[in-house]
């Protein structure tokens, strides 16, 4: 589940935040407006947050500053170990990852950033049903990822990487498992969830779906 990407989150453990901030000329349109991003995720989130794919630790940054409970799973080490150092927090970081998680009780949101696109249809589909088994009536979830409007999209995205000369950002997105939202739309609906979609830049959309 996405864990073959796992030496990708390695590789990006160091350089992850500079990238980020926009210093990586090949991902900049794809972070812009990162802090907006992170805050609205941290906006739309209540009570006990769930976070799938902690990273670095910056949006867990947010939620806590916002007063929230927040458990976040990481299957990084390298991850893991800087955003533990740049939390100070070790017990709230745990090792798991969208399927495989230590048994949580009491969630009310479940939040992810720039992470749910390495599970393929069929593993978000499987992921979708078990967050509306954990969740009550009322409950969220709230990502921000790379998604498409169409298939059509998807693949011009990936010309005009490689028009730009930008071969990681290309491989990225011919490799990994990006989605449309009719797709994931319909995955959620199907889990009882009503869904809303509201574009934050060219590649990233902000998902937050309701149990019924």
């Amino acid at each position: 589940m996405g864990l073959e990407f796992l030496d990708v989150f390695e590789r990006w453990a160091e350089s992850y935040d500079d990238s980020v901030d926009g210093h990586n000329r090949e991902y900049k349109e794809v972070f812009a407006g990162y802090e907006q991003i992170l805050e609205a995720v941290a906006e739309c989130s209540m009570g006990h947050v769930v976070e799938f794919g902690v990273g670095t630790g910056n949006l867990t940054k947010k939620l806590l500053d916002k007063s929230l409970n927040v458990t976040g799973i990481e299957p990084s080490v390298p991850m893991r170990k800087i955003a533990k150092t740049k939390l100070g927090l070790k017990e709230r970081i745990l090792d798991g990852d969208f399927l495989n998680f230590p048994e949580i009780i009491n969630i009310d949101t479940i939040v992810s950033t720039y992470a749910f696109h390495h599970l393929t249809d069929k593993e978000k589909d499987e992921a979708i049903a078990k967050y509306g088994k954990l969740l009550l009536k009322g409950g969220r979830i709230v990502f921000a990822d790379t998604m498409f409007e169409s298939v059509e999209d998807y693949n011009n995205a990936i010309v005009k990487a490689r028009e730009q000369g930008f071969h990681n950002l290309a491989k990225d997105l011919e490799t990994e498992y990006y989605t449309t939202i009719p797709i994931l739309k319909s995955i959620l609906e199907k889990s009882g969830f009503t869904v809303s979609f509201k574009r934050c830049n060219h590649f990233v959309w902000l998902m937050e779906g309701e149990k019924r």
